[in-house]
């Protein structure tokens, strides 16, 4: 196992999370051997997810008749099965978490996805699952609305950790590290414990190349300099912005700001690189993994990604490289008339919706096996 790269990644800081979780997964024992042999180091989960693996397979189909017949509501239902499920995912993770002192070995559960703009929801919904969980290695999801920036503070005050998904653009990079030192520095000010808090910043990738590409096809067949400008641009804006995320990363906790919260031994909140599945079959499978391994990352893959990356992986120290060309990137897009923050604002709205209409497929399901419980 000693050339596994996804192994290899640990060497330079990176954490390999999976983005996949399931009641089959746990079962199998499978997510136990990726843990020992692959060194996966966390787990995320969201609405889609758990759609996939409730309402597409037969592993939770007695358990949701015990709890339908036992008089259960469908949001009931829904949240049993996703706890149970984090809560056996938290303990198989638990011993990355202790041997790593609290800085790995993480799963993530999200918020129901309709919350995602309302703030108090937010923040009492977390609450409860944060109880409900009650596993110190249990991360809960937040998106990066406007209205999760405030429920994002409020939380880490508390000393709830947050992974903050649903993040696309850099302005809102730096409003939700923002609250995340905002919320540690509550903490600090009321003499409270910081040492243990988690915090992850989920910036979402390959949608931003989705979007945008066919934009660059168009304007390749326009004139010279346009041409030219969206031939260098295609398939390049994600890698981009998170290569200037991390340089925005290194400013704001390389701060002394930051610095005299680390003396009381807070810890930074890592940049997450999710949707990082590659869409267009035209690119390298491991597009987004490759370009973006550095200290203090995670790195969230789907399982067949994982599968790609343990197969032909060629870890190196990336994050830093072409810097200039990654801001030249993003200098361009304005000559395409594009407004990179019309775009990402537009992925967010596109974002929740795709969380959105799994939960309520899920949910449909849950509560017709509800009314057929109570008609038997």
């Amino acid at each position: 196992m000693t050339d596994n790269p996804l192994l290899k990644a640990r060497d330079f800081g990176q954490s390999i999370w999976l983005d996949f979780l399931g009641r089959g997964l746990i079962a199998s024992g499978e997510l136990q051997r990726m843990i020992e042999d692959d060194g996966v180091g966390g787990v995320t989960s969201n609405p889609a997810i758990f759609e996939k693996a409730i309402g597409q397979t037969e592993d939770y189909d007695r358990a949701i008749a015990e709890m339908a017949r036992a008089g259960r509501s469908a949001e009931e239902v829904y949240e049993a099965l996703t706890v149970e499920d984090v809560q056996d995912a938290a303990d198989l993770l638990r011993a990355v978490y202790d041997r790593t002192e609290g800085r790995d070995g993480f799963v993530s559960l999200e918020v129901n996805p309709h919350l995602a703009r309302d703030t108090t929801g937010t923040v009492a919904e977390a609450r409860r699952l944060w109880a409900a969980v009650d596993r110190p290695n249990l991360l809960i999801k937040v998106p990066a609305t406007t209205e999760g920036l405030p429920a994002i503070e409020q939380l880490i005050s508390e000393g709830i950790n947050v992974n903050i998904t649903l993040l696309f653009g850099l302005p809102r990079y730096a409003e939700v590290a923002e609250a995340y030192i905002a919320g540690i520095e509550q903490r600090v000010q009321h003499g409270e414990d910081v040492r243990r808090i988690a915090s992850v910043a989920s910036f979402f990738l390959s949608r931003i190349d989705v979007l945008v590409d066919p934009i660059f096809e168009v304007k390749r067949h326009g004139q010279d300099a346009e041409a030219e400008s969206a031939a260098k641009l295609r398939g390049q804006v994600a890698i981009a912005s998170a290569k200037v995320a991390y340089q925005m990363y290194l400013e704001i906790f390389g701060a002394t700001r930051w610095r005299i919260l680390a003396d009381h031994g807070a810890r930074v909140q890592r940049l997450l690189w999710a949707s990082t599945s590659t869409k267009n079959p035209e690119y390298s499978d491991v597009k987004y993994v490759e370009p973006l391994i550095g200290p203090e990352t995670v790195n969230t893959l789907p399982l067949e990604t994982v599968d790609a990356y343990r197969d032909h992986g060629e870890p190196k120290l990336r994050i830093e490289d072409d810097l200039d060309h990654a801001r030249e990137v993003l200098e361009l897009l304005p000559r395409l008339d594009i407004d990179i923050d019309q775009v990402t604002a537009q992925l967010v709205d596109e974002g929740i919706e795709k969380f959105n209409q799994p939960y309520d497929k899920l949910m449909a399901k849950l509560e017709e096996a509800v009314r057929a419980a109570g008609e038997g």
